[in-house]
This record gives structure tokens, sequence and C-alpha cells, in this order.
């Protein structure tokens, strides 16, 4: 149980699975599938390095930040809670996750919903979610198990399809579907670009004045705006903490640092994704073909970031702003809980808004959709986490649009028809 609940979460090595048996379907050399397949998991390995050089530098950024500006509360950090939630109820949220893959299967087979969801750790980070809400409603594990594997899969299998116009706007096909849980909030944020602006602005054919012809390169671009915000939170932080984190880094070089390592993590995250995407895509005609017709892979965020990056550094910042502004009304209202924005949660979903908005509506759309997904990042929350706390989970949130709101009217059906059952 242990090992296949082990490989299940290993986004890369399902994604290398899927691979092998599409080009075995294909009938392709072993030296081909072996090639194939693993191509597939190095590309999808060299994305999670980018990946997690990315997370370390923006955990680092929101630590100085919350020390800098005195700022307490909940983090809206999903793996924080996941940890949590799988302390508690590791066998369930193991066996939610299970289900709920075979089930994405079923429902991409025999219903028009044929997307395949890939991304691992969200499915967990989701299975976590709908295990928390059904305890919260005192649903026996028996019926957790299955409620909550059903209703993964067919989340998992629906849900790309409201994204899917927009995705075939970013990159030209309908090869690929969004496989992270945003899903609700990049639609919305397509929609709104679609009201505010025109996709002729995009943001990826903005003509720079001379002065600012250093941001016409992308990775020169993301470097500077993020050595800016670094050096404004620490010299918020002050020396002190700034040094302590830094370790044994001067904590005046510490922020440049930190800045440039952000920007090559995310070459290195771009040259993953181009790799494994198109491994993928390919082993997937043959997949598509024989067992689940018209099928599509629905693949991480940060898929879409090729397509326009200079839109993800602005999302990503509109985001993060969007989420300040919730957390201030947080404050101003005096709320019991204080929602507190996360800058690697607004980076990958407040980035790929961006990326979203940017398609229908310009730069005028990239800003207006991050700004209300960052937003909705910080506000949606608060709807499970008192009855989340009922069950122990303390001090960490699941941020993500579709986890609160599918969570929610979970929830609320659950409580509705509880006591009829009873």
């Amino acid at each position: 149980m242990k090992v296949i609940i082990s490989l299940l979460s290993n986004a890369g090595i399902l994604i290398g699975l899927i691979s092998m048996v599409g080009l075995i379907l294909q009938k392709k050399s072993a030296d081909d599938v072996f090639k194939g397949t693993a191509k597939t998991v190095i590309g999808f390995m060299i994305f999670n390095i980018g990946s997690a050089a990315l997370g370390a530098s923006l955990g680092n950024f929101n630590t100085l930040f919350q020390k800098g500006f005195h700022i307490t509360g909940v983090v809206t950090q999903v793996e924080a809670a996941t940890a949590l939630a799988q302390n508690k109820f590791g066998t369930i949220v193991a066996l939610v996750m299970i289900i709920g893959f075979v089930a994405n299967l079923l429902f991409a087979r025999f219903t028009p919903f044929k997307n395949i969801f890939l991304t691992g750790q969200h499915s967990l980070y989701f299975a976590c979610v709908l295990t928390l809400v059904l305890k919260a409603c005192e649903v026996n594990n028996t019926a957790t198990i299955i409620i909550g594997g059903i209703v993964l899969g067919l989340s998992a299998a629906s849900l790309p399809n409201l994204a899917q116009p927009y995705m075939r706007k970013i990159t030209g096909s309908d090869d690929i579907a969004m496989g992270h849980y945003n899903l609700i909030g990049y639609a919305l944020s397509g929609w709104i670009g679609s009201k505010v602006g025109s996709p002729e602005h995009n943001m990826e054919n903005f003509k720079f004045p001379k002065w600012l012809s250093l941001f016409r390169d992308f990775l020169l671009s993301i470097a500077i705006v993020m050595i800016v915000l670094f050096y404004i939170a620490a010299i918020a932080a002050g020396q002190e903490v700034t040094q302590k984190i830094a370790g044994t880094t001067n904590w005046i070089v510490f922020p440049l640092l930190q800045g440039l390592q952000f920007a090559a993590g995310m070459q290195v995250l771009i040259t993953g994704v181009r790799m494994f995407i198109a491994e993928i895509t390919a082993a997937f005609v043959a997949i598509s073909e024989k067992y689940i017709p018209k099928s599509r892979p629905a693949v991480d965020c940060p898929a879409v970031f090729p397509f326009a990056p200079t839109a993800v550094i602005l999302g990503f910042l509109s985001s993060y702003a969007g989420g300040l502004v919730a957390m201030l009304f947080m404050i101003l209202f005096k709320s019991s809980v204080i929602m507190i924005p996360s800058a690697s949660i607004a980076f990958f979903s407040g980035g790929t808004a961006g990326v979203f908005g940017n398609s229908t509506g310009g730069w005028k759309g990239c800003i207006a959709g991050s700004f209300v997904v960052g937003i909705l990042l910080v506000a949606l929350p608060m709807m499970l986490y008192p009855p989340f706390v009922k069950l122990g989970i303390v001090g960490a949130s699941f941020p993500n649009v579709d986890y609160n709101v599918i969570g929610t009217v979970l929830y609320r059906i659950i409580l509705l028809i509880k006591p009829i059952i009873h």
C-alpha cells in the first residue's frame, strides 16, 4: 500500500509511467520506450528542481516580510495544512487519493470530461481537503473514502474544462489541459480579462521605452523585480533577522543572491516544463486513441509560463497585492482570524492567473484577473477554517480556489442532508 501511495503521489513517476504506456501502445522499440520514459521523468525532475529553488527563495521572502511588517496569523500555505491533515487522517487521505485517480480515469472514459489529472501533489492536497470536510461533518471512514474519491475523480476530470477555452488561446492547441486546482480562479481571470481589456495588448508584445530596455529580457526582469522585493523585505526585517536567515552570507548580499537564485530557478523550471510536456503529449496520442478517446493530460500550472513569461511576473505582483488587500480588510474589520498571503502561492497561482487574464485582456486583464484571484486565495480559506480547527488543523490553511469552493459546497450539502439521513 505504501509503495502504491508513494508512486501515485509522485507526479514525476506517474507521468513517466503514463508516457511509457503510451509509447508501448504505439509499438515503439524498447530503446525508444526507455528513452521517452526517461526523458519524461528527467524533464519533470528538472521542473521540480526549478520549482524547489523558487519555493525556497519565496519561503525566505515570506519570513522576512512577515517579520519586517510584524504580521501574524494563519499562513495560506497548502504544504503545512497537508502535513497536519496527513498526520491525523493519513490512511483515509491515501485511500481517497487512490480511488480518486481510478474515478478520474472512469469519468474520462465514460463521460464528456476527457481530462486526466497528472499533478499528483495537487490530488493529494485535494484529498486532504475532502477528507477534512467529510470528517468535520462526522461522516464515517468508509463513506468518507467513497464520497471523497468520487468527488476528487469528478473534479479532476471536469474542472479543467472550465479553463480549457483559455488554454487553447494561450497554447494555440487543445493538446494539454490545466491540472492545478485553481481552475475556477483561472477561468474567472480569463473572463475578467475579456471584460476589461483586449488580447491585442498582450504583455509579451509590450514595447518598453529605451530606459526600460532591460525588461525586454524575461530573466533579467524577474531578477530585478525579485531583488527589489527582497531588499524591501530585508530592510524592513532588519539586520539581525535577515542575518539569521542568511546564515554565513552577509545580510546585505543575501537579497541580491536570492533574487538571482529565483531567476535561475525560473529558467530551470521552464526548461523542464518544455521537456516533459513535449514527451507526455506525444505519448498521450496512443492512450487517447486506444483507451480513452479524445483524452488529454492535465498538467501543472508552470506549463503555461513559457507562453507569457512577462504576464507571470505582473500576475504574481498583482495577486500578492490582492492578497495583502484582503488581509488588510481582515485587520481593519477585526476578524477573529487573519489570513496571511503566501508569496509562493501568489507566484504560482497568481502568476498563472495573470497568463489567463492576459490571454483575453492583455495587461489590463493580467492585472485585474490576478488581483481578484489574489483576494480569493486569502479570503476563501476563511470559509473552511472553522470546521478544520475543530479537527485540530490550526495555524495553516488550504488557499486554492477550487479546494474552498468545492469543499464548502460539499460541507453545506452534507450538513443539509445529515438530519434527513439520521
